[in-house]
């Protein structure tokens, strides 16, 4: 017998197993407190997002738009920030509005984070959609959100790179026609990278969680 071992049955002889014995319980609260460590750290690992996960998708990956103040600007400006991205039009009757109401409120849940959410609004109705009137309806959501504006006939090369569809709708008047349009919002994380698609009516809630995980 190895020299350990007979060492190990004498203090069994001569008493000692309780020693033992609160040993190998201390051994085993150890071990289910590693267990229940490991357990907390999975589920953290599981969390998962309310909106779809398209991370590692081929398109509405960059843009070149100009914003209400007149500025250039790409993708890569807002590095740092989750950037929500939405397709819509100022004069659109309920979508919009609705949406961009929603991201107000989101901004706020966010907390001391709200300063690290951009939202973008990508007109698809540059004729009317005039830097002049962007600005006052950026202001009536958030000072910090932006919107953005195509050139009328890059339009549509602009939908196509990013899956939007857009139809203009004629009205009783050449300047009153209504547009249909997809009504989701693509959503990137901090190094710009897109990684969700939300659905219209997800809630201001279950969205500021999916941003709350891409800011972690």
């Amino acid at each position: 017998m190895h020299s350990l071992d007979a060492a190990f049955f004498q203090r069994i002889s001569q008493g000692t197993m309780q020693v033992s014995f609160a040993t190998k319980r201390m051994a085993a609260c150890a071990m289910l407190a590693g267990a229940a460590s490991l357990l907390l750290a999975c589920s953290d690992r599981q969390e998962s997002f309310t909106s779809i996960d398209v991370t590692g998708a081929e398109y509405a990956r960059n843009f070149e738009l100009t914003d209400h103040n007149g500025q250039l600007r790409h993708l890569s400006d807002f590095v740092g920030k989750v950037v929500v991205m939405f397709f819509g039009y100022t004069q659109c009757p309920d979508v919009c509005p609705t949406t961009m109401s929603e991201l107000t409120e989101v901004k706020k849940m966010l907390g001391v984070d709200g300063d690290r959410l951009q939202v973008l609004f990508v007109t698809l109705d540059p004729q009317r959609d005039t830097p002049e009137v962007l600005k006052p309806y950026m202001l009536n959501f958030d000072p910090s959100f932006l919107a953005l504006r195509s050139a009328p006939e890059k339009l549509p090369e602009l939908a196509k790179e990013y899956k939007i569809y857009f139809k203009k709708v004629d009205g009783k008047t050449a300047s009153s026609y209504t547009i249909d349009h997809s009504a989701g919002s693509y959503i990137y994380d901090t190094k710009g990278r897109l990684r969700l698609f939300t659905r219209y009516g997800t809630g201001a809630t279950a969205l500021a969680r999916d941003i709350q995980l891409l800011l972690k």
